[in-house]
Formats: structure tokens, sequence, C-alpha cells
């Protein structure tokens, strides 16, 4: 019989995808295979796409794609709680093809509220795994720094659960975004300064409980330091892989703060989140929907890796979608 094929985007080189045919990948036991309905695009493709020093390309078939969601079409071994045609999110890590594995574990069912929706689960559950270590009380004071994807998801929890938000960006579409998911302020992202002193005007000049930087690059960084109380907490949810960091640490030993890395590795931490993230966008709590503004097929994904870097107008979130 003719091994089955299918279509795989490989990362050739910085800047440069190509598609290959590659065989189907077989469940080995305690896993199922998924054929993908698609499959998100995270920031944090970008610095393997613009090229790093420490990684090998090229890199394997799918391999940047970790947010893929579809049916399950194949189980491997010992697997009895997952069956072939149920619909699911999983947390794996070569979703830029037709076909992936996952551990039965890592894969949640998705309800039939969530039908012909599309769900990137990995970035929804880190949104609400972020959440949850932000600890974030009703009144208190929350500024978040970004607001694209996660920004976005993080404002509506942080406001539902009754933090007033102060929201900093770069683009007025971006703020426009964070006020329709409940932002009561929002504050341009053009002068350090500025930023400061528009975020002391605005909090009596106590600064804010809570800071989460969401972008992942050392002036956001810093200026959430700036931007955090006397004993708060900052909240470090942006993806810093491009090389160290200095922070103002005697800034952040004088205020007292907590710092926290909120990038669980935990599986047993990301599946909670992707099961919180699943009952609240089927419960009508959290409306995704605004946030995936574009789509483009396999054989486009060196154009989606563009626009998440160039962000155009509107854009916020790119989507990989499979026939």
């Amino acid at each position: 019989m003719a091994q089955r094929m299918m279509q795989a985007a490989v990362l050739a080189a910085p800047g440069q995808v190509e598609l290959a045919a590659v065989p189907v990948p077989e469940p080995g036991a305690g896993e199922v295979r998924i054929r993908l309905e698609g499959c998100g695009v995270c920031a944090s493709n970008l610095e393997p796409w613009a090229g790093l020093g420490w990684l090998a390309y090229p890199g394997q078939p799918g391999g940047l794609g970790h947010e893929g969601w579809g049916t399950i079409d194949a189980l491997g071994e010992g697997v009895t709680e997952l069956q072939v045609g149920d619909r699911v999110a999983a947390l794996s890590y070569r979703s830029f093809a037709e076909y992936d594995l996952a551990r039965a574990d890592m894969v949640v069912k998705l309800p039939p509220a969530l039908a012909g929706q599309p769900f990137p689960g990995e970035p929804l559950a880190c949104a609400f795994n972020i959440f949850r270590r932000s600890d974030i009380a009703a009144g208190e004071t929350v500024a978040i720094i970004g607001i694209g994807f996660l920004g976005a998801v993080l404002t509506r929890l942080a406001s539902e659960a009754g933090a007033r938000v102060i929201a900093i960006s770069r683009r007025q579409e971006s703020l426009a975004l964070a006020r329709h998911y409940g932002a009561a302020e929002t504050v341009a992202m053009e002068d350090h300064r500025a930023i400061i002193e528009a975020v002391t005007a605005l909090t009596g000049e106590r600064l804010c409980e809570r800071v989460i930087e969401c972008v992942g690059k050392p002036w956001p960084l810093d200026l959430a330091g700036d931007l955090v109380g006397f004993g708060g907490r900052l909240v470090i949810a942006g993806y810093h892989q491009d090389g160290p960091r200095q922070v103002n640490m005697q800034m952040w030993n004088w205020k007292g703060i907590d710092v926290i890395n909120a990038h669980e590795r935990d599986p047993a931490v990301q599946m909670r989140g992707l099961r919180e993230a699943v009952a609240a966008v089927a419960s009508g709590r959290l409306d995704p929907a605004p946030l995936y503004s574009a789509r483009y097929p396999l054989d486009r994904l060196g154009e989606a890796l563009d626009a998440t870097r160039d962000k155009p107008g509107g854009f916020v979130k790119a989507l990989v979608m499979f026939e």
C-alpha cells in the first residue's frame, strides 16, 4: 500500500517557507492524529522567521505551528477517552501541516456551541493562565501594555473581574479594540515620560496594582516597571526570546514588587487554561471572533508571518486555514 502523503510548511531559511510533501504521521501509543482545520500564527514565530543564530534550518515540517485545531482521524494504542470524529483543540507543535499528532491528554474536545468556529487553543489557554497568575481583584487598576490578541483577551478578563484597565498600545485601532473589550482608559504608547505622567494622573499618583507586559521587547518591559505601584505585581506575558534584558532592579527592589514570568510549562497547568478558554468561549463569556483579522491558505504562510510582523491596518491575528 502506498504511503499517504500530506502538505506541510517547512521554514527552509530565514524569511523562506517552502511546502513539502511528507508522509502523514502515524499516532503512537497514547497519541491521536488530528486532521487540521486551521492553526493560528503566533508572534513567537517572528524571531525564527527573521533568523536566530541558535536555530537549525531547515526546520521540521509543520514545525512553527502550535495553535492548531481540527478533527481526530486516528487513535493510537491505549486511547479510550477520545474517538475518531471528535473535534478538538490541541497543544501540539507541528500544526502548519494538514495533519499533526498530539498526546491524548493534551487535547480538549470542542463542544457543539463552537461548531464551525476557529479555535486556536494555545494562545487562548495562555491568556487564561496569565490572567490567573496576575491575581487580579475587583477595584484594582491594571495597566496592560501591548494590545494585540493576548492583550485584548486579558483586557476582557481583567475588566470582567472588576478591575479598571488602562490599555497602552501604539496604534489607535488597538486602543479602540481595548475599549471594545472593556478598557476604562487608553494611553497611546508614544513617549515614555508622557505615558508615566498620564498613568500617574489617572491613578492619583498611586500607579497600578498590576501591570501586564504583552509585547516581549525591552522598552515595554522597562515601562511596565515604571508603572507598577509599591507592593504591586509586574506580570511578564510577552515572549522575550531575542536576547538578554537589563532591568532596573534598584527600582523593582525599592518598590517591593512581585515579578511574575507568566509562561506556563507544566502540561497540567497549560491544559487547565485550555479547558477554561473552551468553556468561556462556548458560553459566550468571551468572544474572540473580532481578533481573527486575516486568514491565509498554507501556501501563503510567509505572507501571514509578514503580516504578523508588519501589522497592516486592522490586523490582530492571522489564521492559516485548511480546506
